[in-house]
């Protein structure tokens, strides 16, 4: 250690204990934040999507109501990117998972451009938005209840109590830390850094555990017993998972380019909009919103769903991913990366059953996270969260291996703003203004 590379002083026990209530605050109350907009997404998606056409008579799986239900909510999107005050934020295609603070009049625009998307059923997640507001307001709360509290410590613990409530349990909000808070030098052990954001992220998961009970389990035949086939299967399907993730990632900046050649939000929404109407009318239902619901029903009535139409649910799903997130929808891509995961193993097992359906599905879904999300340790957890199975987790962790190799080099799923400097033609012409 140099005197040009201070390093952080380890906390003492009294400091984790005392700034240990700002963190249950925190995580309580980012998971309320995220039980709230996903209750309050439900509710109109139950409006638009049940009361709605039952009322009128309609069929809401008929092509056309979902071709009109989502060109109307690319319109309403757009709306609110153009108009509401703060603009629904930075385009999610542009933001990591754990970003910095927006300002707090920003908040409620992106809050409304998020509930209208998971309403509307746009194939992204809540994870990007609930994240961004989450830190944003409890920034300026703990900001002015306890000001001693570092920026960055309550920014750490706002994503840990929000990861901890959207997965149900904090061990993924540690996976996700784990490398960040091991970069930072000093501040103590490993433990010491990673204390605080996990009593943010079990007061998160716990608070929404009680009020929603969410999982990602899928209910399938118990696997009791590891073969080599099986582990050769993982593998091979691993890595084909995390090659047609690549391809959407590859074809990603082409996407965004496109719509965003249209200059105009309420434009490039209401268009996404109607290519996502367009795309889920040929998928059908089953490919439309975040896909947490819709990757239990693909996975436990897989004997209703040829091997073609597993493709087609497949390859819609993704399409729809890239459209919503080139498009200026405001979500995560975590989500519906997972329900194309779980299609690539519903199908490997429809092509060779004697491939266990859960060895298909886990290695699946963790070769698509890890494309999207560029997180071994999130890839395995969710991969053995679906099947609810440690048996697969070694497994797991043999086939995250060969699929890390391929993605090591390839370009991240998101899209780099330029940096304007002050000699920059655009950074000085914004001066001038």
């Amino acid at each position: 250690m140099t005197a040009t590379q201070p390093e952080l002083a380890a906390p003492s026990v009294r400091q984790l204990v005392l700034l240990s209530i700002p963190a249950v605050v925190v995580g309580v109350v980012s998971a309320l934040a995220l039980w709230a907009i996903e209750s309050l997404a439900g509710l109109i998606e139950d409006g638009v999507w049940t009361n709605l056409p039952k009322a009128l008579g309609i069929d809401p799986s008929s092509g056309w109501w979902i071709f009109a239900v989502l060109t109307v909510t690319g319109a309403a999107v757009g709306l609110t990117v153009w108009l509401v005050p703060g603009h629904a934020g930075p385009d999610s295609a542009t933001t990591e998972l754990v970003a910095p603070p927006l300002r707090p009049a920003v908040v409620p625009s992106l809050a409304l451009a998020a509930v209208l998307g998971l309403a509307g059923g746009v194939s992204l997640g809540p994870e990007n938005p609930i994240i961004a507001i989450n830190i944003s307001l409890m920034v300026a709360l703990v900001g002015r209840m306890w000001k001693a509290v570092p920026v960055q410590l309550v920014l750490t613990m706002a994503a840990s109590g929000t990861i901890g409530a959207l997965f149900g349990t904090p061990v993924a909000a540690a996976l996700v830390f784990t490398g960040m808070v091991a970069a930072v030098k000093g501040g103590g052990a490993l433990w010491d850094k990673l204390f605080l954001p996990l009593v943010s992220a079990a007061a998160g998961s716990l608070t929404m555990t009680f009020l929603a009970h969410p999982h990602f389990a899928i209910p399938m035949p118990a696997y009791t017993t590891i073969t080599g086939w099986d582990v050769l299967a993982a593998l091979i399907i691993a890595v084909l998972a995390t090659a047609v993730g690549l391809v959407g990632v590859y074809l990603f900046p082409l996407v965004h380019r496109g719509f965003h050649a249209l200059r105009h939000p309420l434009l490039m929404t209401l268009i996404g909009g109607a290519v996502l109407g367009g795309l889920g009318a040929l998928g059908g239902p089953i490919t439309l919103f975040k896909g947490l619901t819709q990757m239990n029903q693909l996975v436990t009535s897989r004997g209703d769903y040829t091997a073609g139409q597993l493709a087609l649910i497949l390859v819609v799903k993704l399409a729809a991913l890239l459209v919503a997130a080139g498009a200026g929808f405001r979500g995560g891509r975590i989500f519906p990366a997972v329900f194309i995961g779980a299609a690539v193993g519903t199908l490997a097992n429809a092509l060779v059953p004697a491939v266990p359906v859960q060895i298909a599905v886990a290695a699946g879904v963790l070769g698509l996270t890890l494309a999207i999300a560029r997180d071994g340790w999130i890839a395995i957890f969710i991969g053995v969260a679906v099947t609810q199975n440690l048996l697969i987790l070694p497994i797991l962790c043999l086939a995250v291996l060969p699929a890390w190799l391929l993605v090591t080099k390839a370009p991240e799923m998101l899209i780099k703003q330029p940096v304007l400097t002050p000699t920059s033609p655009r950074a000085a012409g914004g001066a001038g203004r």
